[in-house]
């Protein structure tokens, strides 16, 4: 072995020369130490010397010859520099559990974190006691060298050279690395020059700004308590369940009262995110990307360590934790899950050995115009193995109950955002990324085969078919796909003076054309509040009333609209202000009236939905859902019946876009029976006029909008009411 190629760090089969040999030359321990003065060779099981190794001249090299025996048992070195003594076991004995790393890593796409990035080990190597240490494994296939840096070794590259396999892992066992330990990839291309220091792309959790340092972490010492919910969701079927989904930005819901700089963290956010998330009546949390980023601003949609929960809010326990009490209070996880792009940043996975070993080479297939980051190369098996595998890690180590899908549309075409001359046509010559369509399908069976319970959502900008339809009928094999038409055209035409709506009525009745092309959910985002758009509440036209009568009523309508549905953290309140990531909610506007009605009303809508299945069951079927009457533009009034899946509960559902009330408003209706009114947005309670209050709904047996009965009401202005038939005929 070339003692200069150690000195260096650019030593790729360290195995060859460093640990114990046998063969017709005797026996010999070689060790490698930098900074070491002296070192002695002990046997592990008596604690016996074995005897002084020599130093070779002046370096960190040292040897020693151990007669004609055969084997050579397991020993430790002691160690003298001249800063006093350590003790530590020679990793490069280690051979066959170190290669144990990569013999099946291709075999399926779980054993990228199961075998892969720092694993924990207890070795069973005979003696009393088993060897605890790490096992390190990197997929670096065209570096020349790649070592081993942490606090146990100084960062110094030289210290713990890997091993170089045939299938470009590198790969290293170091006992007594404990669970806690900072480490990085030292790598050096296939030049020779030292790149970048790297945190592994396979880590389990990561230090923050300014080190970004990988840690080791032990995912086997949590003790999860939700099995009564993982059984109950297994046998449910959620496409005719209720699911109201509130969607977080863990850092900025709400601050520490002592810290306003500071952030929740996931074991606060269980004594207070939860409670208020089940007061409120929803069915989800679905947070912003948890997987780990270097920068706030980029509210987790720049990710770089895909396998560790970001560490700004705990460690991977506590967000194990915080999983685990939403369970047990019934309220499942989603959480955003960005396959689309990663950052540049220097620790990360762009040109990760010195080659493009995760991104396109190409930057017209491998960048991304409107993020500035770089695209994973969905080509290669490897990246598409590692991707499969990063979204079953997320079902199987933290028992999430969903992945929403960030970006999807920017994966399906190569001419995303892009001009003429700046993508590369596919083999027919058309626009649809071939290697990301069939990664998404991998990605989906897998999820949905291994974890039935689970689902996948997409976020879905264009008309692309059969979003969220199997891939045995020829979809993609998404559970459910968000609705930005509705979003779009519902929030443009809200956005209306309701003198002008008239003219647009199109807008909110356009929907129900495609609403059961996909099993859609209705999202009211993140990014519908930023970036100048305004909140919701200040999307909407008028004086103060009635901007927030308008925001109720739109409320109103979304509740009863099919589809499930998804509300931005804030837009409960009635926030004010449009979202701030570096800022808490706006929670002190619940001292005023109106704003606690707004919240009064979100919370009410979330339990009249999952409490009347007329509103949820039908979310996906076109039998749960009857117009009766989209034609009335001139009042710009919409009114529709849902259906529960029996077909015995009928609930209407009327929405007055107009600030003008009308007395004895008649609707067509489909049978006999008692029917009430069971919300009004227009309510004192909600901050409302209470223009129908304490009224009627009279029946009257005259047919009405092509229906063979019709009921009599007070239509309040801007607002939504919901009219339940208690015993249809």
């Amino acid at each position: 072995m070339q003692i200069e190629q150690l000195r260096q760090a650019t030593c790729a089969h360290p195995f060859s020369g460093l640990g114990p040999r046998c063969n017709e030359m005797g026996a010999r321990i070689t060790v490698w130490i930098p900074g070491a003065t002296a070192v002695e060779a002990i046997e592990l099981e008596t604690g016996q010397s074995l005897g002084q190794l020599q130093q070779e001249g002046d370096t960190a090299l040292f040897s020693g010859g151990f007669g004609d025996r055969q084997q050579l048992p397991l020993y430790k070195l002691a160690v003298t520099t001249e800063d006093g003594q350590f003790e530590r076991i020679d990793p490069y004995q280690f051979t066959e559990q170190a290669y144990h790393a990569v013999h099946y890593v291709d075999h399926a796409p779980e054993n990228i974190y199961n075998q892969l990035g720092a694993q924990y080990l207890q070795l069973d190597v005979g003696l009393p006691e088993p060897i605890s240490g790490t096992r390190f494994a990197v997929y670096a296939p065209n570096a020349s060298a790649v070592s081993i840096i942490g606090d146990f070794n100084w960062w110094d590259g030289s210290a713990h050279p890997m091993e170089k396999t045939d299938l470009g892992y590198w790969v290293l066992f170091v006992p007594g690395i404990e669970p806690g330990t900072k480490y990085k990839y030292q790598i050096k291309d296939r030049f020779g020059h030292a790149l970048p220091h790297k945190a592994d792309p396979v880590g389990f959790y990561a230090e923050q700004y300014p080190s970004h340092a990988s840690m080791v972490y032990d995912h086997s010492q949590y003790q999860w308590q939700d099995q009564d919910w993982l059984n109950t969701q297994t046998r449910q079927d959620k496409y005719h369940r209720p699911m109201s989904i509130y969607e977080v930005h863990l850092g900025s819901w709400r601050r520490p009262g002592d810290n306003p700089d500071g952030y929740l963290s996931y074991r606060e956010l269980v004594d207070q995110l939860i409670p208020y998330v089940k007061e409120m009546g929803y069915t989800h949390i679905e947070t912003l990307p948890v997987s780990e980023y270097p920068f706030d601003g980029s509210w987790g949609y720049q990710p770089v360590g895909l396998f560790a929960p970001t560490s700004r809010f705990g460690n991977p326990d506590d967000f194990k934790y915080f999983v685990d009490q939403c369970h047990q209070n019934g309220i499942g996880v989603i959480i955003d899950w960005v396959p689309a792009h990663f950052p540049e940043d220097g620790h990360g996975l762009a040109r990760f050995d010195g080659t493009h070993v995760y991104e396109y080479e190409d930057p017209r297939k491998g960048w991304h115009p409107d993020w500035n980051s770089c695209i994973y190369d969905f080509g290669k098996d490897t990246v598409r193995q590692f991707l499969v595998a990063n979204a079953l890690y997320w079902f199987d180590k933290f028992h999430v109950d969903g992945l929403r899908v960030d970006a999807v549309a920017s994966m399906l075409y190569l001419d995303y955002s892009r001009e003429e001359g700046e993508w590369i046509p596919n083999v027919d010559g058309g626009n649809q990324n071939y290697e990301a369509i069939s990664f998404l399908k991998w990605v989906n069976e897998e999820v949905y085969g291994k974890y039935p319970y689970a689902m996948t959502i997409a976020e879905e900008s264009t008309s692309f078919p059969k979003v969220s339809r199997p891939v045995f009928e020829g979809g993609l094999g998404f559970g459910f796909k968000w609705n930005m038409g509705w979003m779009h055209d519902s929030l443009h035409y809200i956005a209306k003076d309701p003198a002008y709506r008239r003219y647009h009525h199109n807008e909110v009745t356009f929907s129900m054309v495609y609403a059961f092309d996909e099993n859609f959910v209705l999202p009211l985002s993140h990014d519908e509040v930023v970036h100048g758009k305004g909140s919701i509440l200040r999307k909407m036209p008028g004086d103060e009333w009635q901007q927030a009568a308008n925001q109720r009523c739109y409320a109103g309508f979304m509740y009863g609209h099919p589809g499930k549905k998804l509300n931005f953290m804030g837009n409960e309140l009635g926030q004010s202000a449009e979202w701030n990531h570096d800022a808490q909610l706006q929670w002190h506007l619940l001292e005023f009236d109106k704003h606690q009605g707004i919240q009064r009303l979100y919370r009410d809508l979330n339990h009249l939905y999952r409490e009347y299945p007329a509103l949820h069951e039908g979310d996906h079927e076109p039998q749960g859902f009857e117009w009766i009457d989209h034609q009335n533009a001139e009042q710009s009034v919409v009114s529709f019946v849902r259906k529960s899946r029996n077909a015995k509960q009928h609930l209407y559902v009327v929405s007055n876009f107009t600030p003008v009330p009308y007395d004895d408003f008649r609707l067509g209706v489909l049978g006999n029976g008692r029917y009430r009114i069971v919300l009004d947005t227009d309510a004192e309670e909600y901050w409302g006029s209470g223009y129908a209050a304490n009224t009627s709904v009279r029946f009257d047996d005259e047919g009405w909008h092509h229906k063979p009965h019709s009921v009599h009401l007070n239509l309040p202005p801007l607002a939504t009411v919901f009219i339940l038939c208690e015993s249809d005929d």
